[in-house]
């Protein structure tokens, strides 16, 4: 059975707007009005799942979305950044240069004290793998409002590319990419608008 999967990105608020890791912080009201504006254009779904952090679960609501959390997981998890959450990287690149540079150029590098790129990208291709196993829930398609990383992970895995080129991906808010497969093989679908109706 075929497994179909689109990764739904949050809608804007500060951290995302002045390029800042993630400080738990709500969808600031511009990107809550456009995200109920694109509900109707999202595809039909069997299951959907969120992030944990707020801004992915207040994405989820404001498009209609009851969405839960992967169940008793934490695959979909945003990048743990450590001790630089709530900071841009600039910031951090001006106290810890040497750290920054190890961390872009090097992804199973943590000098921040959380979790390595490697990590990350790994933990969500478990989640593929069980989804996959599982026949997409139960089959037909599952939507996921996930952080930009994640879909980044996404990318990765399903193009079979290096970790290093995580950082080579752009996900833009309010955005899907769906991927789609059987047997272990995924085929990818990039950056569609939501403002845009996907074929059902």
């Amino acid at each position: 059975m075929t497994s179909r999967v689109t990764f739904v990105s949050p809608a804007m608020n500060a951290s995302l707007r002045q390029a800042r890791f993630d400080d738990g912080g709500s969808i600031d009201a511009g990107g809550a009005v456009r995200a109920r504006a694109l509900a109707a254009s999202l595809p039909a779904a069997v299951s959907v799942v969120t992030s944990p952090s707020v801004r992915c679960r207040e994405t989820a609501a404001a498009l209609g979305l009851d969405a839960v959390e992967a169940t008793g997981t934490r695959e979909l998890a945003g990048l743990d950044v450590g001790r630089w959450r709530g900071l841009t990287l600039g910031e951090v690149g001006a106290d810890e240069p040497k750290a920054v540079a190890r961390w872009l150029a090097d992804p199973a590098s943590a000098p921040h004290g959380g979790e390595s790129v490697e990590d990350l990208c790994g933990r969500v291709t478990r989640w593929l793998e069980t989804l996959q196993d599982t026949g997409g829930g139960g089959g037909g398609r599952t939507l996921a409002v996930v952080e930009p990383e994640v879909v980044r992970a996404v990318v990765v895995h399903v193009l079979g590319a290096p970790s290093a080129a995580f950082w080579r991906v752009d996900v833009p808010p309010l955005t899907a990419t769906t991927i789609s497969g059987r047997n272990g093989r995924w085929n990818l679908r990039l950056g569609d608008p939501l403002d845009v109706a996907e074929p059902r």
